[in-house]
């Protein structure tokens, strides 16, 4: 196993992995930037090292910085996280120059599954469904009307290098397309300094079910079960669960079947999600794209079937086969997860930066598990991502686990700081939510105008 990692990463995924670590007997670095010294992920690894400024590109996306950090502190492994370099194959690739082990899949295989146009092609080769769509980079936006024609609207432009929900627009009609066009296209050349776009129609409404899949170096591949991600807002995950309340037990072996069927397709090893959008209408599910890192939502996965994913990552970069085969993995009752943020929702969810300056988090009972960096007296810097906590829950039912919820959240408690906790505990206690009737539309044509309204 190896003696020291490296956490190329902030907030409460770093505090995961560190933990994650010093269970497995391994000691850990973190990275932090000035605006970090007094993170508790910092405070938590067994050494510390800054690697540049507040601003993300000159510390957490800085690959010299963080690289000469591993090599000055002897780390034998990074673990990039989710997030920041996450799914940077170019990062990976240095890792793999300099004889530090990358944890995840290696450089040619998040080229091939985190390009969005080279995933979708080689889904097709492996007899994976997809959405119709652009067969290649669409560039201009000549080329996307014509798309658009061939394909039918309505339609969803997504950048090629995507990710975050960044660079990506609904359109309903050709009036549309232009402007959308364009702006999805100057924000990705923003976001990832790549504005190749593609086209695909619109599969509306839709469930977003993902499937956690690991893979290890011996060809090993396994899944974990699904996740339902279809309660997002501007195509961000607010809520997740798992199992999804919309699938039967058919449907599931079908759909966890081809997210294995893709893993195995690309030689794919670690952790990664296979992402499809469901048509509950007719039953059919399509390839959309894979995340190749470990995802904000992996704790639900890990209450519903018993797997440490981030220990498992840890044990397959150091050369371990999985630690469960797949007849050994068993599904146990229902997790829920409500991504708690520093923001105000009632003034469109603007960022809420600050002291906080009393916490409480929620405790207590059977199935119960809140993944935060925060502490009374800690100030959330204003550079980086707003979420502060995860809230996940597991009970014996979907009807317990969604009780459980509303218990933690209403026993959540901080000060100093604007979060989103009441609003998630109005999301999980709408009738349509209790009832498992909704999909990728409903938080935001049907929850938020009226949770808008109110004062």
């Amino acid at each position: 196993m190896f003696n020291k990692i490296l956490i190329a990463n902030r907030g409460e995924i770093a505090v995961r992995i560190i933990r994650a670590a010093r269970e497995l007997g391994v000691g850990t670095v973190a990275i932090y930037s000035t605006a970090d010294r007094d993170a508790l992920h910092v405070h938590l690894a067994d050494e510390a090292i800054c690697v540049g400024p507040a601003r993300s590109t000159e510390s957490y996306l800085n690959m010299n910085n963080i690289l000469s950090a591993a090599v000055a502190t002897g780390a034998q492994a990074i673990h990039p996280g989710f997030g920041f370099l996450s799914e940077n194959s170019k990062f990976a690739r240095l890792c793999e120059e300099m004889n530090i082990k990358f944890i995840g899949p290696s450089a040619k295989v998040m080229d091939m599954m985190g390009d969005k146009i080279n995933a979708r092609a080689e889904m097709i080769k492996a007899g994976v469904p997809v959405t119709p769509g652009s067969e290649g980079e669409v560039h201009t936006t000549d080329e996307a009307v014509k798309i658009a024609e061939e394909i039918g609207y309505p339609i969803m432009l997504k950048a090629s290098a995507g990710g975050g929900g960044k660079g990506i627009r609904k359109v309903n009609n050709v009036e549309e397309l232009v402007p959308a066009f364009e702006a999805a296209q100057a924000e990705a050349q923003a976001a990832f300094g790549n504005g190749a776009m593609f086209i695909e129609r619109m599969i509306f409404p839709a469930r977003h079910i993902e499937v956690q899949i690991l893979g290890d170096s011996q060809g090993n591949v396994i899944h974990l079960g699904e996740r339902d991600c279809s309660l997002q807002r501007n195509n961000q995950k607010v809520l997740e669960e798992s199992p999804s309340a919309a699938i039967g037990h058919t449907l599931r072996n079908e759909i966890t079947a081809a997210a294995v069927k893709a893993a195995q397709h690309v030689s794919y090893e670690n952790a990664g999600t296979i992402e499809f959008l469901l048509d509950e209408s007719s039953g059919k599910f399509y390839f959309m794209e894979m995340n190749t890192r470990v995802q904000v939502e992996h704790p639900v996965t890990e209450f519903v079937s018993g797997v440490d994913i981030v220990k498992e990552q840890i044990r397959v970069a150091n050369g371990n086969e999985l630690s469960v085969k797949q007849e050994d993995v068993t599904f146990s009752g229902h997790a829920i997860e409500c991504r708690i943020n520093a923001e105000n929702p009632k003034f469109n969810f603007a960022p809420s930066p600050g002291k906080i300056t009393n916490l409480f988090l929620p405790n207590g009972g059977v199935g119960l598990r809140v993944d935060s960096a925060m502490y009374s007296g800690y100030s959330i810097p204003p550079y980086y991502d707003s979420m502060i906590a995860k809230v996940i829950v597991h009970g014996e039912n979907r009807f317990e686990a969604l009780m459980k919820m509303q218990r933690a959240l209403l026993e959540f408690d901080v000060e100093g700081v604007i979060t989103n906790v009441d609003f998630q505990l109005e999301l999980i206690s709408d009738p349509h939510v209790v009832a498992g009737d909704y999909d990728t539309s409903f938080l935001g044509n049907v929850f938020l105008p009226e949770y808008q309204k109110e004062d």
